[in-house]
């Protein structure tokens, strides 16, 4: 399953003034947060472990994984745990990621592509994700009752 693709960020109305670049950070971001957080995949650790090195010591971008991966964020990049997380919260149609990364990184910006690819963006959004993956691992504990 592919839960996003740069290349469709990249075209139509896509800022004329930023580089493609800029397509990769809105799940960049996500991905960098999910591979720190332990719910990337076996695969992605062993593919990318000079990447992922440099991303847990912050000597890259936190959007560089996800131009290592081509920008082609698939289901193949997480754990099951994230994958079933990934589904719920990240899914551009249903989920409240987008909704939260906005509220987050977006204001005052013209658009959602114009947040930069900085460690300080990451850090403004990772408690958030934090707490919505905890709140998500509650509800199932819950269900499970």
């Amino acid at each position: 399953m592919k839960y996003d693709d740069a290349s469709w960020h990249s075209g139509g109305d896509f800022p004329k003034d930023l580089l493609p670049n800029a397509a990769f950070t809105h799940t960049g971001l996500y991905l960098a947060w999910a591979v720190l957080a332990d719910l990337g995949s076996k695969e992605l650790q062993d593919d990318f472990e000079e990447e992922l090195a440099k991303l847990s010591a912050r000597l890259t971008p936190p959007c560089q994984v996800y131009r290592a991966i081509d920008g082609k964020f698939t289901d193949d990049n997480l754990s099951d745990e994230g994958n079933a997380f990934t589904k719920v919260y990240f899914d551009f149609e249903v989920g409240q990621y987008l909704k939260d990364y906005g509220e987050i990184l977006c204001v005052g910006l013209p658009t959602m592509y114009h947040v930069a690819d900085r460690w300080e963006n990451y850090e403004r959004l990772k408690p958030i994700l934090d707490g919505r993956l905890a709140a998500w691992r509650a509800d199932g504990i819950e269900r499970q009752r």
